[in-house]
């Protein structure tokens, strides 16, 4: 057998916390890289991995352990781990079969296309990102229970009641995560009519415990009762409640009806690695698709990462399709997306034709419009492999940050804001500066575009890596740059992950980059050339598995731009 690589220290904690139905209070740190043999779990927060481990010194396989990690999630991490909002899951089983599960929200049957629209058409400033009319129907839960029907190999129960444990104990508050609840006590006051468990009248400090009791209470139903213990009884009630009391849509209809949607992944080329992405109504896999594409015309591995050719050629290969984006994608099955057109070989050679390496394309010349901001977004990623290298990918929202703001009252989680991911009048940005079309505009029971990218890359027929990340209109970009590091410059995990990242979106029309990480006089280069830049102190907050030569895993959390966890034995 292979001498184990992960440190000892890890392996102490892991030894000192195995699992039982009562989850103490988490109050330690793993390390957000780290080494194993067997298995691999890399999520935003230390006590989701360590659940997600403990199912797996379980028994469970990855699908179990996503499960479990995505309820932990719920429990603490509240801005973006939810049951309150939806998500993608993207996975690799050992045999090399691959699939996707599509648990994204739907708009509500009484949701249309101008509900947004005062009367002379105009978008009303803030009804689609804030309050109950800006709610999706949650897909969570019942994408959960499918993934559970189809690959799961543990009891349920057993994979939901960590969460329960969490909830109910509290867990200890790091400071970011105390600062951005501090940040939004205003808005949970103004959106909820009682005391959340968020808000105190001493603002939250790193070390204090945060219990969400009532989020136990319906874990435990869910624990229970499965997919019924949401959609159904006290805790759907408590949703209808919610929607009477701020006038939202949600009906008991719509809880019935929702569905999760199983889909065939897309799958390209890129060097020798086979990539496989999730498909619309997430714009992210095709984007991506056709950013490897152009990319192919480009000697990346000889270009630095900070260089001004690569942040150059990267930006007007983003610029085209995001352009693309905002035009042909949404939810398949209420538009004839033209999914072939855009990987077509032939077309994106043509279409990355028109680039200078020498000067910018004005976005204009691209396609027309016009947008001033980029606001930001809170998701989450996971992703795991067990002993098998079955592959788990998942990227999870409520969109905004606390997605509504709106907690649902006597259940303990936050409704998400999906519904601003529509585009509530074509040519009209979303709050990340994204605009759309007809493909995308609102329409009962239909799904809203999203930028979540969950991905897995093979080589020669085997395993080679899963990553993706939070952020919004970002997430693409950023899922993008980090392969290029991994595959062309043959980055470890750590390094990819760790490297610097640009944004372009096509408009806003200027090129995002992360502060303090760009030399100076590369950035004259680059406004010499017609680049207006701006810039952001994080672009991505990613989560990869890398499986290395000896066949060691590699988890890689991001550590200059979060606190994410990985650990594995």
């Amino acid at each position: 057998m292979k001498k184990s690589v992960l440190p000892l220290f890890i392996l102490l904690i892991i030894w000192s916390c195995q699992s039982s139905n009562e989850t103490n209070l988490v109050t330690r740190d793993l390390t957000p890289d780290a080494l194993a043999d067997s298995v691999m779990v890399v999520s935003t927060h230390d006590a989701a991995t360590q659940v997600g481990v403990d199912i797996l010194r379980k028994g469970g396989n990855a699908f179990d352990a996503a499960i479990a990690v995505q309820f932990a999630l719920a429990a603490v991490y509240p801005q973006a781990g939810n049951i309150g909002g939806g998500g993608f899951a993207v996975f690799r089983l050992a045999d090399g079969e691959v699939g996707s599960l599509d648990y994204r929200e739907k708009a509500p049957l009484f949701a249309s296309k101008d509900m947004y629209l005062d009367s002379v058409e105009n978008v009303i400033d803030g009804i689609s990102t804030k309050g109950h009319l800006a709610v999706g129907v949650p897909g969570v839960v019942d994408g959960m229970v499918k993934l559970h029907q189809k690959y799961g190999s543990m009891p349920w129960d057993e994979l939901v009641t960590p969460s329960v444990a969490l909830a109910k104990n509290g867990f200890v508050l790091k400071q970011e995560q105390a600062d951005r609840i501090n940040r939004y006590k205003e808005d949970f006051e103004e959106q909820n009519d009682y005391q959340i468990p968020l808000v105190k009248d001493v603002p939250w400090n790193k070390g204090d415990v945060l219990k969400i009791t009532e989020l136990a209470n319906t874990l435990q139903l869910i624990a229970e009762n499965g997919r019924a213990g949401f959609y159904e009884g006290k805790v759907a009630t408590q949703i209808l409640a919610e929607m009477s009391r701020g006038n939202g849509l949600i009906t008991q209809e719509d809880l019935d009806k929702y569905e999760a949607k199983w889909r065939m992944p897309l799958t390209g080329e890129y060097h020798g690695h086979k990539v496989i992405t999730m498909p619309p109504p997430s714009s992210g896999g095709v984007a991506l698709l056709q950013m490897l594409q152009g990319s192919e015309d480009f000697d990346f591995t000889n270009l630095e990462v900070d260089s001004k050719e690569r942040i150059h050629a990267m930006t007007e290969i983003a610029r085209r399709v995001y352009a693309d984006r905002a035009t042909y994608l949404g939810d398949p099955d209420y538009y004839d997306i033209p999914v072939d057109l855009l990987l077509n070989r032939e077309y994106n050679k043509e279409r990355f034709s028109s680039i200078d390496m020498n000067a910018k394309t004005p976005s204009l010349e691209i396609r027309e419009g016009n947008v001033e901001v980029i606001e930001s977004t809170e998701t989450t990623h996971f992703t795991i492999v067990d002993a098998n290298r079955n592959a788990v990918a998942i990227t999870t929202t409520v969109n905004g940050l606390f997605g509504s703001k709106v907690m649902v009252q006597g259940a303990g989680f936050f409704l998400n804001n999906e519904m601003d991911d529509f585009s509530a009048k074509p040519g009209v940005a979303n709050q990340f500066g994204l605009v759309g079309a007809e493909a995308n505009a609102i329409a009962p029971e239909k799904r809203m575009l999203s930028s979540m990218t969950p991905t897995i890359v093979e080589k020669d027929g085997e395993l080679s890596f899963t990553i993706g990340t939070r952020g919004g209109s970002t997430i693409i970009t950023s899922v993008y740059q980090t392969i290029i590091n991994m595959i062309d410059k043959k980055m470890s995990g750590k390094e990819a992950v760790e490297s610097p990242r640009m944004h372009h979106q096509w408009q806003p029309d200027m090129i995002m980059l992360e502060e303090a990480r760009y030399d100076s006089l590369m950035i004259q280069s680059l406004e010499a050339m017609g680049h207006k830049i701006i810039y952001n102190s994080v672009l991505g907050k990613m989560r990869s598995i890398r499986v290395l030569e000896d066949g060691t895993l590699e988890g890689a959390s991001d550590p200059i731009r979060s606190q994410g966890e990985a650990d594995g034995y």
